[in-house]
């Protein structure tokens, strides 16, 4: 049997709990549900996560997310083989219908529920639970101003590259950013290197050529940083901060945010012309 898959509803008081037994789920109001206080995923954050932009009641790239949320959780030592790509999309497709989602954003999560190595706890088995949610889209600034985290990216770090649920650093960061009147601000790893932003990748563009940091800067590969590059000419680079004061225009991207055409880096006025890049989501 299919384990049990928690969907949390946020839609006003719409809370309601019934089984959906073609699937074997479990629905949950988002305050009903729970994991265990000394599992992994509570003590350390040990889990993996994916947001998927939906479009017209569709999750975008579901695929490319799928892939990335199997070899992250590989690399975490996370067991998701209970959870077939076929049943969990089944669930993600539910919950949008349930939703009413018809524009928005999904979060699929998976948390380690085992016991933690230092707070074991005897006669608790190795289990992994899935939590699907749905959001409306991520609001965006419409002068989106972008700085310099005064906190670095370790590229040599075992998450470097995982989306995992210990995510409070990229919160931390994301909110020193906009304390100092960003919207987002730019983050170097430990050799100075362009790594990514700090909940998305960055793309930049200079003399008509456009650039991304390479995956060895310690930068997430982003589903759609990567369908950006199977659609347009990008060069994966290692570069200082230097060349982002050059940069003749500088883009964000994420399931979240989709493609954002930043406005202005370090109080820099930044041009914004028409680019492919700001076109293909929309004709996808």
């Amino acid at each position: 049997m299919f384990p049990v898959v928690y969907f949390s509803f946020a839609r006003g008081d719409n809370r309601f709990v019934h089984d959906l037994a073609s699937v074997n789920f479990l629905t949950l109001a988002a305050s009903d549900v729970r994991i265990p206080a000394l599992s992994g995923a509570a003590l350390y954050g040990k889990g993996v996560f994916t947001t998927v932009a939906i479009h017209d009641r569709t999750p975008f790239l579901w695929e490319k997310h799928w892939r990335r949320l199997k070899e992250n959780s590989d690399r975490l030592g996370i067991d998701i083989s209970d959870f077939p790509e076929a049943k969990t999309r089944e669930a993600l497709d539910e919950l949008i219908r349930a939703n009413l989602v018809h524009d928005g954003r999904g979060r699929v999560t998976f948390f380690d529920e085992s016991p933690g190595g230092l707070w074991s706890v005897d006669g608790s088995a190795s289990k992994t639970s899935l939590l699907i949610t749905t959001a409306d889209p991520r609001s965006q600034a419409e002068h989106f101003r972008l700085g310099v985290s005064p906190f670095t990216i370790n590229s040599a770090s075992p998450l470097a590259g995982v989306k995992s649920s210990n995510y409070l650093e990229k919160i931390a960061s994301l909110a020193t950013a906009r304390d100092g009147g960003f919207d987002e601000s730019i983050q170097l790893n430990e050799r100075g290197e362009i790594a990514a932003a700090c909940m998305a990748n960055v793309f930049w563009l200079k003399d008509g050529e456009l650039f991304t940091p390479d995956l060895a800067t310690g930068c997430l590969a982003g589903t759609t940083r990567e369908f950006l590059m199977e659609n347009t000419a990008v060069s994966e680079v290692r570069s200082g901060i230097e060349s982002m004061h050059i940069a003749d225009e500088i883009f964000l991207t994420s399931a979240g945010l989709g493609v954002v055409h930043v406005s202005e880096f370090e109080g820099r006025i930044l041009k914004r012309q028409p680019h492919p890049i700001t076109e293909l989501l929309r004709h996808e």
